[in-house]
């Protein structure tokens, strides 16, 4: 698979099959937002989701 077919089966796809796409699974006003931040470019390179910077759930952000 290309990175970002990856990034998208994880985060889209998979809202999409369970079926909560209309609030989960992408980046859009409305929606529930966790955001991961990376070391890293995971569209050139996959192995930079290993390299965890922060978190942010609920709008708080949660160091590693």
């Amino acid at each position: 698979m290309k990175n970002a077919d990856i990034l998208r089966a994880a985060t889209l796809d998979a809202a999409t099959l369970l079926r909560m796409n209309d609030r989960i699974g992408s980046l859009e006003a409305g929606k529930f937002a966790d955001i991961v931040a990376v070391d890293g470019n995971p569209m050139e390179d996959i192995r930079a989701m290993l390299n965890v910077v922060f978190v942010m759930k609920d709008g708080k952000v949660h160091r590693q």
